[in-house]
Parts: structure tokens; sequence; C-alpha cells
């Protein structure tokens, strides 16, 4: 059993709604606009599983360098995203990788046959790593469930973990580092009788302890890769 248990996405915009519309379409939930636009709330409408909801939040800075973070979706094909740019050429991996209505990073897995895309289009949520197996391994003791390692490519995927609504989380290496804020993070509800310092034992840090303005408290994984804490 996980310290923690998976709450919901968070993704950062310059436009949430354009944004939020787009990934509300994508990922097959439904967009809901709240504080004058500058939130979208995407969930999933009498779905009983709470942590496929999605907040898209703006923020003041543009997307500069490559996401870190990215998500990877199912799709009956290609042709879903005619108006978006390919970063990759279909067919040259299992998946193409294409960008956001803001440049995000996203890949398409496409579906066959179609008719088996279910509702909930979310595959996996995959994070870039100097050291995919430390920061494998600090999610696996964190939130739980299994990890398979791919010797070839050297991903390590973690399935199984707790509260989380598809199917991995990837850590796969990249030779550069991070130097700025994940667009795209997540947010995990402590266990009873786990605390914000036993996070911070196995390899967290804290960015921003709660406080009288957030309700939550701010940490950063052993990669860097931030998430949000929320008590029960």
């Amino acid at each position: 059993m996980g310290m923690v248990s998976f709450k919901d996405l968070c993704i950062d915009a310059g436009d949430a709604a354009t944004l939020g519309g787009f990934w509300a379409r994508t990922l097959g939930l439904r967009a809901e606009s709240l504080d004058n636009g500058g939130v979208v709330l995407l969930d999933a409408g009498d779905d009983p599983v709470p942590s496929r909801t999605v907040w898209i939040n703006t923020v003041p800075e543009p997307k500069t360098v490559k996401h870190r973070v990215h998500l990877d979706v199912r799709a009956a094909s290609l042709d879903e995203f005619a108006d978006r740019p390919r970063l990759t050429e279909p067919g040259r991996f299992r998946w193409t990788v294409l960008a956001d209505p803001e440049g995000g990073e996203f890949c398409v897995f496409t579906v066959d046959p179609p008719s088996e895309v279910p509702d909930y289009r979310l595959k996996h949520v995959a994070v870039d790593c100097g050291t995919p197996r430390r920061a494998a391994e600090f999610w696996r003791e964190v939130l739980g469930g299994e990890l398979e390692h791919d010797a070839e490519e050297d991903v390590w995927s973690l399935d199984r973990a707790a509260g989380v609504p598809f199917e991995s989380l990837d850590f796969a290496p990249v030779p550069e580092p991070k130097t700025v804020k994940n667009r795209i993070h997540w947010d995990v509800t402590l266990a009873e009788g786990v605390a914000v310092d036993d996070l911070v034992a196995f390899g967290a840090r804290v960015l921003r302890p709660q406080d009288t303005e957030i309700g939550w408290t701010v940490m950063a994984d052993p990669e860097g890769n931030e998430f949000c804490v929320f008590t029960a």
C-alpha cells in the first residue's frame, strides 16, 4: 500500500478556455469554466472515478521548452487531429507525437479496431528523467503499484498504483536537465497516518508549504518534478 493516492491532473495554460476545450475533446471529458474563465475543470460528469478530473489553470509564463511531463492518449484515427502539427511521422513509432494548441507535446496511440476506443482516452502519463529508475522507485514507494522495466529503452513503468485511473506512469531517460516548472503535474492525497515529512524522508522536498493562501503543499520528487499534496 502506498503513502498517497492519485488525486487528479493539472495543466498550465496561457488560454485556459482554448486548451481546456481541446483536452476535453481529446480525453473524452466535459469542460466547465470557473473563476471567470481562468480555470477550466474537466471531468466525466456522472463518472464515479473522480481521479479522472483535470484542472486547466491559467498561468502568466508561456511554454518555452519541451514538456517534461506529457500525456499519451488513445484515438480511433489521426484524422481526429488533422489541425494539429505532427512532430513525428506516422508509423515511425507505435505512437505519433503531436502538439496541442499551445505547442505542448502529446502522443497518440491509434486503436484497432476503432470501436474499442474507450470513453476515457488517457493511456499513460509520461515523464522525462535524468535517472528514470530513481524517479520510478520513488513513486512506487509513494503511490504503491508494480514496476516494469523495458531494458532496451530504459523506460520504467509504474502500473496499478493507488488511485491512478490510466494504464501507467512511464519514466523515460532524456539527456537534457529540467530547467523550468513543469506545465503538467499531478496531485496526490495523503493516506491516513502519513505526513508530508514522511514524503521528505523518501526523497521529496517541499517547495511551498500549506499556508493561508493555498490549502495544499507544493513538493518536488527526486527529479524535481512538481506535485501537490492534499490531506484527506
